[in-house]
């Protein structure tokens, strides 16, 4: 009799099922669109025949990948698809957008990735330079003109703050967008570039202070 129970008692637990839990995070598989609100209104009131369209472009520039549905953002529309785009995939998507009937395509703005806001700092550098005490301009001015930052695009302006009340050197923070494997910022963290004739080092950091 024990061991019936023992055999029962055995095969039950081996039927309970267990429960996987998984967080989603934001979908790499998403192509952004920022539109004026009317036009948003048009595309999506006829979102199945858009996305048919969108297919036929796409498998005409030889792609593989499928537009499965629209939705509506805050400031535009979110085609979703089955892979993740590439730049080929956004420029077919945008042609095709701006040349629907009755859409002014300047209200159309180039499709995107979903972005990431990632936080950096650049360090090496003194608080006062020749020209004075550097700016959030001047630092911008630097970061266009170097190679380094070439394919960067800052999500807000530069911040800069003296180190140490006892100390000559500042810390600049920079807040850029990057698509959210973060290639960009793999390519320029713990790198070295010029500021004048002071060399700078770029690092990775927690979320920015907020500094007036």
């Amino acid at each position: 009799m024990g061991k019936m129970l023992k055999i029962k008692n055995s095969g039950e637990s081996s039927k309970k099922s267990r429960i996987n839990m998984m967080t989603r995070g934001p979908s790499r598989k998403e192509v952004i669109i920022p539109i004026a609100k009317y036009i948003t209104e048009l595309i999506v009131n006829s979102a199945h025949t858009h996305i048919s369209n969108v297919n036929k472009c796409l498998k005409i520039s030889k792609s593989d990948i499928v537009a499965d549905f629209i939705c509506i953002t805050n400031n535009g529309i979110v085609i979703t698809t089955n892979k993740p785009a590439n730049d080929l995939n956004l420029s077919t998507i945008e042609n095709y957008l701006k040349n629907i009937k009755n859409v002014n395509s300047d209200s159309i703005e180039s499709p995107c990735l979903p972005r990431s806001k990632l936080y950096m700092k650049i360090i090496g550098l003194p608080y006062k330079i020749e020209q004075g005490v550097i700016s959030p301009d001047y630092i911008e001015g630097i970061l266009k003109e170097t190679y380094l930052f070439k394919d960067i695009v800052l999500a807000s302006k530069p911040r800069v703050i003296k180190a140490s009340p006892k100390l000559d050197m500042a810390v600049v923070w920079v807040d850029i967008w990057d698509s959210q494997s973060g290639f960009l910022a793999k390519n320029i963290i713990n790198h070295c570039f010029n500021i004048g004739r002071f060399i700078t080092t770029v690092k990775d950091t927690n979320m920015n202070p907020g500094i007036p």
